[in-house]
């Protein structure tokens, strides 16, 4: 018991707060992003390419504005205010989404993307502010908390489940509202815990600082209109995020090149060459809302056990396994540590491109088992599910933890962000491919098995090819990442 209490002692301060603030701030993207598709679809009646295009689009801007929210929350409004602020606009995003109506849709999605696409960034920053850089303890805390943000999905999802099943979309996003304001109730419980530690906007005065917060809401609210417009321009916007990237990742190239401090230079090196390869695996991964959710709802047999499994159900395999296995993983980790196992970073990555692979892989192969009816029997969809969510498991939180042992500190808050732009460029690719897929109704799984086939088979092997890269090139990559001893050596 007393070794429990030294351990707790010893978390920073703010740190079990924003892992609960994490689970109700997820509720409401756990919602949209499992129903979306559907909701548009099934209930205001759009093409099967049309909700797939606002989908990715969805996940472009969720994860595209984070680079814009870094650099918001650590210049404008500090981390903390920009935070609650974005949860507000999930809340009323929410809550005009629940009153039906295309409209609606379009104004609450505006209101949502913007608050939490800004938003993110600033909780990851909260959290890696808490840890010195050579903190051992900052790769369980975040992964730690992302098992939090998966308890979130868990439920999100379970709920949107229950309500698609009796096609309560209004109570479904009722439900969602309620639980990001509850999320605003626990920032404001515990706002001294988590204060900004270390960003450039600490270092204004008082005059300076109301003058930055006051641009920086005006950005916040009028930001609003913006992403309105371009979800009604969905093709375009796509492209634009595309195009965005390009820009960004020129950009970060750029400061890797001109950067004086070889040590720091040879550490955004490797973050931009795991960047390049986590993108593979973040557009297989953007796939579930889109096309492997369509191919669950029209080509799995979903009835097991006399029980019909709502498809966003089909994602909780996934929230299961990162929940179980965040906390788990740490001590694993630390096990295999002890017995001298490199078990390192240019490992993880190669390791969960691999797993990713194999999971879309064994889909073509239940495809080829499908019953006469042209539906795939479950297992096929579960066993997919749980290779993902190993490889997620293995790639995101030490993706998030990747970004304060790599990143210069000037940098920080661009390459977080600059991580999250990749994973919205990653839901626009993965959007492209999921639009490869013909119209799809319950009933035709025979029709369109061929084309599925074709999809999944070409992303496993893809991924499994550049899985094989990165694992040929973990000898170089560990030389870039190198512990500070050796870094001073080097330069």
């Amino acid at each position: 018991m007393s070794s429990l209490k030294e351990k707790i002692a010893h978390i920073p301060e703010g740190s079990a707060a924003l892992f609960f603030i994490q689970i109700f701030a997820t509720l409401g993207f756990a919602v949209l992003y499992s129903t979306l598709v559907l909701y548009a679809t099934k209930k205001l009646h759009f093409s099967v390419a049309d909700a797939t295009a606002i989908m990715g689009v969805f996940g472009a801007f969720n994860y595209g504005l984070h680079l814009f929210g870094g650099y918001l929350g650590g210049r404008f409004i500090s981390n903390r205010n920009l935070f609650v602020g974005g949860m507000v606009l999930q809340v009323l995003g929410c809550g005009i989404i629940s009153l039906g109506g295309t409209e609606q849709l379009y104004w609450g999605l505006g209101l949502f993307l913007t608050g939490s696409g800004l938003n993110v960034t600033c909780l990851n920053m909260m959290l890696t502010q808490r840890f010195k850089p050579e903190d051992e303890r900052r790769e369980s805390a975040f992964l730690w908390n992302y098992a939090g943000m998966n308890l979130g999905f868990f439920i999100g999802f379970t709920v949107a489940g229950h309500f698609q099943l009796q096609q309560n979309y209004p109570g479904l996003f009722i439900f969602a509202t309620i639980g990001n304001f509850m999320a605003i109730v626990l920032a404001v419980f515990n706002w001294k815990r988590i204060s900004d530690l270390n960003t450039p906007l600490l270092q204004a005065g008082p005059a300076e600082f109301r003058k930055r917060l006051a641009v920086g809401l005006a950005i916040l609210v009028g930001l609003v209109p913006v992403v309105y417009f371009m979800l009604h321009q969905a093709g375009t916007t796509g492209s634009l995020v595309l195009i965005i990237s390009v820009l960004v990742g020129i950009v970060l190239l750029s400061l890797t090149l001109m950067h004086q401090d070889r040590r720091e230079r040879r550490n955004m090196t490797a973050y931009l060459m795991l960047t390049l390869g986590s993108l593979v695996f973040w557009t297989l991964y953007q796939m579930a809302p889109m096309g492997l959710q369509l191919f669950a709802v029209n080509n799995v047999d979903r009835i097991v056990w006399g029980a019909e499994i709502a498809p966003q159900w089909i994602q909780n395999i996934n929230s299961f396994v990162i929940m179980i296995g965040g906390p788990l993983m740490t001590f694993v980790f630390a096990a295999l540590r002890k017995r001298g196992l490199n078990f390192d970073i240019p490992v993880q990555f190669s390791a969960a491109l691999i797993l990713i692979a194999l999971g879309f892989l064994v889909l073509p192969l239940g495809i080829g088992f499908a019953a006469q009816n042209g539906l795939v029997a479950f297992k096929w969809i579960f066993i997919s599910y749980i290779l993902q969510s190993i490889g997620e498991l293995l790639i995101s939180p030490v993706g998030y933890a990747m970004i304060g042992k790599l990143a210069p500190a000037k940098y920080q808050g661009i390459m977080m962000g600059s991580w999250m732009l990749m994973t919205g460029t990653a839901s626009i690719l993965a959007s492209y491919f999921s639009g490869m897929i013909p119209e799809a109704t319950e009933g035709m799984a025979s029709a369109t098995n061929p084309t599925y086939h074709h999809i999944f088979s070409m992303l496993g092997w893809g991924s499994m090819a550049v899985g094989i890269v990165l694992v040929v090139m973990i000898p170089f990559l560990r030389k870039l990442i190198t512990n500070g001893a050796e870094q001073e050596q080097a330069a």
